[in-house]
């Protein structure tokens, strides 16, 4: 995989999230090293900075939606930026910001794909479905909606970023290392049929089953994105995040999630996200991401 053109692009703002610091994660992965250590792999990374946008004015939802406008201007941003190096030929690294953010990075690869006839595939690592609607959100914060935005259920302004809608449909994503789910989205999810390997189902299967049934089918013709939400990691090892859930991934298990990615050849972007140093300790969480962000580009212990 030493071939490739990878292309970090900040997005710092936590304009979606219901807690302030996530604006703050981009930094906290450049202090950690990511570009150094993926050259380090023989990869040509360009970090492109930060994009800009409005910032959080931290007020009260109205109709469903916190920030509804700043978080269209923010993921407006992103498509543009995403969709401009997959037009490049490069490889595209979202470093969030929060998960709200994916709807522009998401919306930009399916327009990539749907242009070169790809299938697009997204692993979302996570804690939580991200399945919310206005109608049915607990809080009002766009992070706890961006898969649902993406399937068409959400705001015009989002679920029509890409000009067509929806930009997804809900049979690209397999979602992995869920344990938090809101009553109202646990309709949602199954109305839709998306893919969840819950944590149940990683316990009871392993991680190793669980990732070879959420990459099932992915070929030469498959775009695969991943959408790697730092709380998918068990807060034991990852405490920089929000929104904690106990009983996440150990690290062994998120290693082999992130080698047998890496293991297709197929990761063709990536978003980090949701990474929160104002609730790490000395960076570690950060640390931690850039570790297993390695090993998606084809660290291993072994020539295998």
């Amino acid at each position: 995989m030493g071939n490739q053109a990878v292309s970090l692009i900040g997005a710092p703002t936590d304009i979606g999230a219901g807690h302030r610091g996530a604006s703050m994660g981009p930094e906290a992965l450049r202090v950690a090293n990511l570009q150094a250590r993926l050259k380090a792999r023989g990869i040509d990374v360009v970090d492109r900075g930060n994009l800009q946008g409005p910032l959080n004015p931290w007020e009260p939802p109205r109709e469903g939606y916190r920030h509804l406008s700043a978080v269209v201007d923010w993921n407006r941003a992103v498509y543009e930026a995403i969709y401009g190096e997959l037009s490049l030929g490069r490889l595209p690294v979202m470093l969030g910001g929060d998960h709200c953010l994916a709807i522009g990075s998401i919306t930009a690869v399916a327009r990539h794909c749907r242009e070169h006839h790809k299938k697009l595939r997204v692993l979302w690592l996570d804690a939580h479905a991200d399945f919310n609607t206005a109608q049915i959100t607990p809080s009002g914060n766009i992070h706890g909606m961006p898969v649902a935005c993406l399937c068409g259920m959400g705001p015009e302004e989002l679920t029509t970023l890409g000009g067509s809608k929806p930009a997804t449909a809900p049979d690209v994503f397999r979602q992995i290392g869920i344990r938090s789910v809101d009553e109202g989205e646990k309709r949602l999810v199954r109305e839709a049929r998306v893919s969840i390997f819950d944590m149940r189902q990683i316990d009871e299967s392993g991680m190793k089953r669980v990732m070879e049934e959420a990459l099932e089918g992915v070929d030469a013709d498959t775009h695969l994105h991943v959408s790697f939400d730092v709380d998918f990691l068990d807060p034991a090892i990852a405490p920089g995040v929000g929104t904690t859930v106990r009983g996440g991934p150990n690290y062994r298990e998120a290693q082999l999630c992130m080698e047998m990615i890496a293991d297709t050849g197929r990761l063709a972007s990536l978003d980090i996200v949701e990474l929160n140093p104002a609730f790490d300790k000395r960076n570690q969480t950060a640390k931690l991401a850039v570790d297993l962000v390695e090993s998606l580009f084809g660290k291993s212990t072994l020539i295998r």
